[in-house]
């Protein structure tokens, strides 16, 4: 498997099984229907869990262009590799999308509050302010890129002889953003990942839903600009400290 497939791969299972835990809690009549915050910050820990054992040993799992820019921002991937990894994990997360729509076609049509079937696809803050949401989401990557380099020394690189996170260290990047979503999560809904939240939305634009509203690109920049912001601050703090 090549880190372009890797990353393809491991970004959709991402986005299928965690953005799959909120379609289960906001759609109607689904068996997970009003579950809660907990639910939702537990299932996207499991989702990240997945996806980082299924890609680490061929791509690194980055499965996030915050990541990716950071890991080259550090030196620890060569820039030339930045474009795919990130047309990979867009990729992957457009398709991760579109398979939830698949599962839950049904309940999104049966849905009759658009801004819910959105929430479904891509993040939205609780309170809508520009600076605040940019800023939260700049510190939720701050701190899970600025952790991951600590899990992984920084060497997460296309290679299967570096030390990667595997399925022992896929765990304490799970659990890091379980914590990410519970401390930090209730402001933006903590995207902490340009294509987690880009991809999907792109994909509720284009796929067919009743009462389907429109997919708030006013918003849409923050989710992107906030996390790489996040995650290129986190390397130059890290490689000031090394």
């Amino acid at each position: 498997m090549t880190a372009f497939i890797a990353e393809l791969i491991g970004t959709g299972t991402l986005i299928l099984l965690g953005n799959g835990v909120v379609a289960n809690v906001v759609l109607t009549d689904t068996k997970g229907q009003n579950s809660g915050w907990i639910v939702i910050t537990t299932g996207w820990a499991l989702a990240v869990y997945v996806g980082v054992v299924i890609a680490t040993p061929f791509s690194g799992a980055h499965l996030n262009p915050a990541v990716t820019i950071a890991m080259a921002t550090a030196g620890n991937l060569p820039w030339s590799s930045v474009l795919p990894y990130i047309v990979a994990q867009m990729l992957g997360a457009m398709i991760g999308a579109f398979l939830v729509w698949v599962v839950y076609r049904d309940h999104f049509n049966r849905t009759v509050d658009a801004t819910l079937q959105l929430g479904a696809f891509s993040t939205m803050p609780a309170i809508r302010d520009n600076l605040p949401n940019l800023i939260s989401e700049l510190i939720g990557t701050f701190v899970l890129v600025f952790t991951v380099f600590y899990i992984t020394g920084g060497e997460i690189v296309e290679s299967k002889t570096k030390i990667g996170l595997g399925s022992i260290g896929a765990l304490p990047v799970a659990l890091l953003v379980w914590s990410i979503g519970l401390s930090l999560g209730g402001t933006t809904g903590y995207a902490i990942n340009p294509a987690r939240d880009l991809g999907p939305r792109i994909m509720h634009f284009l796929l067919p839903m009743k009462n389907k509203r429109d997919s708030n690109w006013g918003y849409a920049w923050i989710p992107v600009l906030g996390p790489v912001l996040g995650g290129v601050l986190a390397a130059l703090v890290y490689t000031g400290f090394k």
